[in-house]
């Protein structure tokens, strides 16, 4: 993300979520100053550097930047990254039948990009599609997990675009480069804290143009259930992300494109659209 007067934080409350009446309790960043890679808390439009990263006591260094000087970074560095395929019903078609529990596929880490940084659609992937969703950050090492034991691993939740290319994802035997493409797992701006796993608003639009809206009241699978299911094969880290599905129809982008994901009291995250570079 370049250099800007002010942080993407959301300002209009999305029909149907509960984050007006529970506002976070903290957002957190990870930021580029310099050479150096800080992690803070975000107050305004300012971020507090905090001591030994977003995992610990958050105790503050007395540092603080502006938007102006400081560059957004994509809110964790994860080990891996784990997604959840058709989880909206609006989404599923009324062709395909609900699965009967989570269906997670893996996205690489080397595919992970920040607000501002542009999605590359690569020139022999035919259509590349935006996939707004709601992200949980996990906080703590989570292993065969209980719905109830969820909330206690997780720090907090983010907003995140799941691009697909979809001749590679019908073409291909796996999904590795139809979802883990660089520059195909946009995240950010920040986490938040202590929101509500269970109706959380999502608001997607595409050069404006509002294209996905949903909460997380509408997932088949909730939040929870996604997360303690995974955490029976799969040992989480902090630092993990879970993207917890995509809502509606989805649209195809094209270079020149601004895709812009909002996920309610956590900011909004915004990436250019380009072709890649011969």
């Amino acid at each position: 993300m370049s250099h800007t007067n002010s942080l993407p934080l959301d300002r209009a409350p999305i029909e149907g979520s509960r984050t007006a009446d529970r506002r976070p309790r903290m957002l957190l960043g990870r930021v580029r100053v310099g050479s150096r890679t800080l992690h803070g808390i975000v107050e305004g439009d300012t971020i507090h550097v905090v001591r030994g990263g977003l995992f610990g006591r958050l105790e503050r260094t007395g540092e603080s930047f502006t938007a102006r000087e400081a560059t957004l970074l994509a809110p964790t560095a994860p080990s891996k990254v784990v997604a959840i395929g058709l989880n909206y019903r609006t989404h599923l078609g009324d062709e395909r039948d609900a699965p009967a529990n989570p269906e997670p596929f893996l996205k690489a880490p080397s595919s992970v990009i920040g607000a501002g940084e542009p999605i590359v659609l690569p020139a022999d992937a035919g259509r590349v599609d935006e996939e707004g969703e709601v992200v949980a950050v996990i906080g703590r090492r989570a292993r065969n997990l209980t719905e109830d034991q969820v909330d206690d691993h997780v720090l907090g939740y983010t907003g995140g675009n799941d691009v697909s290319a979809r001749h590679w994802q019908r073409d291909d035997l796996q999904w590795w480069r139809a979802k883990s493409a660089d520059s195909f797992t946009a995240v950010g701006p920040f986490i938040a804290t202590d929101l509500d796993p269970e109706r959380i608003g999502l608001r997607v639009s595409v050069n404006g143009e509002v294209v996905q809206q949903a909460t997380t009241a509408d997932l088949i699978h909730s939040v929870r259930k996604c997360i303690a299911w995974i955490s029976r094969s799969m040992t989480l880290q902090r630092g993990d992300l879970v993207f917890t599905g995509t809502p509606g129809e989805t649209r195809q982008l094209a270079p020149g494109d601004s895709v812009r994901v909002e996920v309610e009291g956590v900011g909004y995250l915004v990436n250019p659209v380009v072709a890649e570079s011969p």
